[in-house]
């Protein structure tokens, strides 16, 4: 299922907070680098990875379910192995996050139809930071 220019465009306006799967603390790795874009334009960046207590100044949280319940999160940005989704979407789909985004190079068909079957809006192997940056998206002056 092929999300078009029009609804991405809605998600990522509409978007606050991203909890980004796999975010590494290591400034030169992609994960990284599109958390931080992310920051920029305003969003606010849930980490989450067990390995580390902090990214980019927000605390880190070993699995989406250790995010507070009182954490609305509005996609899930997925930066693990393709074999590693499975999990990671029935988080999602516990916490009822409207959007699951798995980066390039990362999809899971089984996983994204389950997704899907709870009324979740699924994109695979796309890029957050390129689709957001393709379209034009403003920066949100205030932040979250």
């Amino acid at each position: 299922m092929t999300v078009d220019d029009s609804t991405l465009r809605s998600i990522l306006e509409r978007a606050r907070t991203i909890a980004v799967v796999g975010l590494s603390d290591k400034p030169e790795r992609d994960s990284n680098d599109v958390a931080r874009y992310l920051q920029v334009h305003g969003y606010r960046v849930v980490p989450v990875n067990p390995a580390v207590s902090e990214v980019l100044g927000e605390r880190s949280f070993p699995s989406l379910s250790a995010v507070p319940p009182d954490v609305r999160i509005d996609i899930v940005d997925i930066f693990r192995r393709s074999e590693q989704v499975p999990p990671i979407v029935d988080e999602a789909i516990a916490r009822s996050v409207p959007v699951v985004w798995m980066q390039l190079g990362v999809e899971h068909p089984a996983a994204a139809a389950t997704a899907r079957s709870h009324g979740i809006t699924v994109l695979e192997n796309r890029c957050i930071k390129i689709e957001h940056h393709r379209l034009g998206i403003s920066a949100r002056p205030n932040g979250p």
